[in-house]
């Protein structure tokens, strides 16, 4: 049988085309009457229209090649067309800064808010197939009588992780109160120019932050997986799952 499942993206195309490029094409574009070398300057609309194509493009490509709705991606293609969307329509900085604090705010209370229910998200976030083998993972926890204390623990990790959610929100408010300082009407190349410094700074400004945070809640959830089911973390992940054979299956011929 043909495996259709597709290989992991290089992290370089990924930060390529959703960083490096927008911010490139926003920061020295935007203005018409000036050139970067040999291409010409597009204008703060024809910018960002250009800019934004290349993240939301690929977060579209990407949900249509795995078939399946990354929750994590369709957040980044709406707040990425948000971005755009404000921009070519003249909208107010504090609409912008709103936005940016907004998104990652509601993420956060959706998360802690679907603890009450039967489909808490933080499990569709972190206990993922590509990341854990989550049948094997589900069978040490019913063996060693464990997914009660698991299911408390959880709400700890889901607090945890919200945190960054929450954390990012008000870096963001902060990072665009201070970076976008021109009028969108009466500066508009300045103004664009900024979007495009303030997409490239979120990166170092806020995500190294959360991505910090981040990395207390998996390190925790590591700890209490492999305490809970009294298996060794290898063991749990999927890509020690996917690179055992199959039991009876014979080697791959060209």
């Amino acid at each position: 049988m043909t495996d259709t499942k597709h290989k992991p993206d290089n992290p370089l195309v990924s930060i390529l085309l959703n960083v490096i490029i927008p911010v490139a094409i926003l920061s020295l574009l935007s203005d018409k009457e000036k050139s970067f070398g040999p291409i010409p300057g597009l204008g703060p609309v024809w910018a960002l229209v250009v800019g934004l194509a290349f993240p939301i493009g690929y977060g579209a490509r990407t949900l249509l090649r795995d078939r399946k709705a990354d929750f994590m991606s369709i957040i980044g293609v709406i707040s990425v067309t948000l971005t755009g969307v404000f921009g070519i329509l003249q909208l107010p900085a504090e609409y912008v800064a709103i936005k940016e604090a907004a998104i990652p705010l509601i993420l956060g209370v959706v998360i802690v808010v679907s603890l009450k229910t039967p489909f808490p998200l933080i499990k569709k976030i972190l206990m993922t197939e590509a990341l854990f083998d989550v049948e094997a993972l589900k069978g040490a926890l019913k063996e060693k009588g464990t997914e009660a204390v698991f299911e408390k623990r959880l709400v700890g990790l889901t607090w945890g992780f919200a945190s960054s959610m929450f954390l990012s929100s008000g870096l963001n408010y902060a990072l665009a109160k201070i970076v976008l300082k021109s009028d969108p009407v009466l500066q508009r190349e300045a103004y664009t120019a900024e979007l495009g410094k303030m997409t490239g700074w979120r990166h170092g400004v806020v995500l190294i932050p959360c991505m910090v945070v981040m990395f207390f809640v998996m390190n925790k959830l590591f700890n209490t997986l492999t305490e809970l089911t009294g298996r060794e973390l290898d063991d749990l992940l999927a890509a020690r799952h996917r690179a055992k054979p199959a039991a009876g299956a014979e080697p791959e011929t060209d």
